[in-house]
C-alpha cells in the first residue's frame, strides 16, 4: 500500500445534487480523494488508486457519493475509517469501512442516509455502501464526526466511536461490531453548543471543539 494522504470533499453546494457530481467520476466533487506523499510529487496519483484505469475518471478519486464529509477518521487499530457525512433534507449518517478498501460508493445522491433520494418511490441499491447509522432532523440537522477512542483513560470505551450533533449539541457512541453499530449512547454531558469538531492526541485522548471557543476533552466521571 502506498503512503497516501486521504481528504473529502463535498459536492459544490448546490441542493439534492442537481448535476449529480457525487455520482460523477470525472469531478473530484462529493468524494474521497487520495494522493500520494511519497513519490517527490505533492499531488501524485497513488497507482492502486480504484479507478485509474476507467476512463474519463479522476485518478485522485478514492470513494464516491458524498454530499458533505464532515470529518472522516481512521481507526488505526481496527484498520477502518469512519465517514460521517452530513444530509440534506432529512437524514445524517455515518460510514464505515475497511481502510484499504477503495472504490466504494456510500450513495449520496441516490440515498440520503438508508432512504431512496433521488427518487423517493424507489431506486436501486446495487453496489451501494450504505451508512451503519442514521439519524433524522428531528433529533439534529448537522453531524459532525469524531474518532474511534483509543486512548488509556477510558479502557472500557476502546473502539467506541464518537459522534456529535452541530445544532444540537449533544454527544453520542456506537461500538462497531459485525458490520452494525452497536452499544449506541447518547452522554450526559449537557448542551456543548454546536460541535463543530472533534480531536485526538498522541496518547488517543478525545476532545470535542465547540464554537463557543472551549476545548473539551473527554474524562472519565
Amino acid at each position: 500500500m502506498t503512503a497516501s494522504s486521504i481528504f473529502g470533499t463535498g459536492d459544490g453546494g448546490l441542493a439534492h445534487d442537481p448535476h449529480g457530481r457525487a455520482q460523477d467520476l470525472g469531478t473530484l466533487l462529493g468524494k474521497v480523494l487520495r494522493i500520494d506523499v511519497d513519490a517527490g510529487d505533492s499531488c501524485a496519483i497513488p497507482p492502486d488508486n480504484p479507478f485509474l484505469a476507467t476512463p474519463g475518471a479522476r485518478g485522485e478519486i478514492w470513494a464516491t457519493g458524498l454530499r458533505n464529509p464532515w470529518r472522516f477518521a481512521f481507526d488505526r487499530d481496527a484498520g477502518l475509517l469512519y465517514v460521517a457525512d452530513v444530509g440534506e433534507n432529512q437524514w445524517e449518517e455515518v460510514n464505515v469501512a475497511p481502510a484499504f478498501t477503495g472504490g466504494l460508493n456510500y450513495g449520496w445522491n441516490i440515498m440520503e442516509g438508508l432512504h431512496c433520494f433521488a427518487t423517493p418511490s424507489g431506486c436501486s441499491q446495487s453496489g451501494l455502501t450504505l451508512p451503519v447509522l442514521e439519524y433524522g432532523h428531528a433529533q439534529g440537522c448537522s453531524i459532525t464526526g469524531g474518532f474511534a477512542y483509543r486512548g488509556s483513560r477510558l479502557p472500557s470505551l476502546q473502539g467506541t466511536y464518537f459522534y456529535a450533533d452541530y445544532c444540537r449539541g449533544w454527544v453520542r457512541s456506537f461500538r462497531y461490531a459485525n458490520g452494525m453499530a452497536t452499544e449506541q449512547r447518547e452522554w450526559a454531558f449537557g448542551n456543548l453548543g454546536s460541535v463543530l469538531s472533534f480531536g485526538e492526541d498522541a496518547a488517543g485522548e478525545l476532545y470535542v471543539l465547540s464554537a463557543t471557543g472551549t476545548v473539551y476533552r473527554i474524562d472519565p466521571s
